[in-house]
């Protein structure tokens, strides 16, 4: 079963990366499904209940190929990390089949309780180069999440999502309309200086008026 998650995942980077020539180059050469085999099989010494040989594993994958991932992870089939460098992978975290990670990805978890706490990808999710995806909640089938992005909040499926903190901007490739963007203090500050300025200026007309409609009384 291991040996045939390798393939597939050999497969994978042939299938979605335009750089690779054969499987043997990949098997030989990609560092991220270097990673992926560290992995398959510190996982089976972590599931048997090894945890100290399957962490051991994943450390020593991870001064070679520069790609953490926990033993304890769930990974599919033909996962494809490109480039790979500085990505993590946590120990509660869900990886579905035909995922594709760049470079810089984080997986992570939010705070210090045990259970689940790392988020989990469906099938067929893209995470862009340098992407965070932190908490323990799901992100549905064929989404992409944009390089750079914090995503803090579940998707639904057929979801691209940008931005800091990450929100959805297409569904199903459809855009989707723009959400109302939240005032910061500085342009709150700003937007009450300019009222102040309007009202001292709308007084001073009035009082204006009130002056001239005096005088054209008193010329009566």
């Amino acid at each position: 079963m291991i040996f045939k998650d390798i393939w597939l995942d050999v497969k994978a980077v042939q299938e979605r990366d335009p750089a690779a020539r054969n499987a043997l180059e990949v098997l030989l050469l990609y560092q991220g499904v270097h990673a992926l085999i560290w992995h398959r099989f510190a996982h089976w010494f972590y599931c048997h209940k090894m945890f100290f040989i399957a962490r051991l594993i994943s450390q020593i994958a991870r001064f070679f190929t520069l790609i953490e991932i926990h033993p304890g992870a769930q990974l599919g089939h033909g996962i494809l990390i490109d480039h790979g460098s500085g990505v993590v992978i946590g120990e509660t975290a869900v990886v579905g089949d035909n995922c594709t990670i760049y470079q810089g990805v984080t997986l992570g978890g939010v705070g210090t309780k045990k259970g689940k706490r790392h988020p989990t990808l469906g099938n067929n999710v893209m995470v862009g180069a340098g992407a965070k995806i932190l908490g323990a909640f799901e992100v549905g089938d064929n989404c992409s999440i944009a390089a750079n992005a914090v995503l803090l909040k579940p998707l639904e499926d057929n979801v691209t999502a940008v931005g800091i903190p990450a929100r959805p901007i297409k569904k199903d490739g459809i855009s989707l309309p723009k959400e109302r963007e939240t005032m910061t203090l500085e342009e709150y500050g700003e937007m009450k200086k300019r009222i102040e300025q309007m009202e001292q200026e709308i007084a001073a007309l009035q009082e204006a008026l009130k002056k001239q409609a005096g005088n054209a009384a008193e010329q009566k």
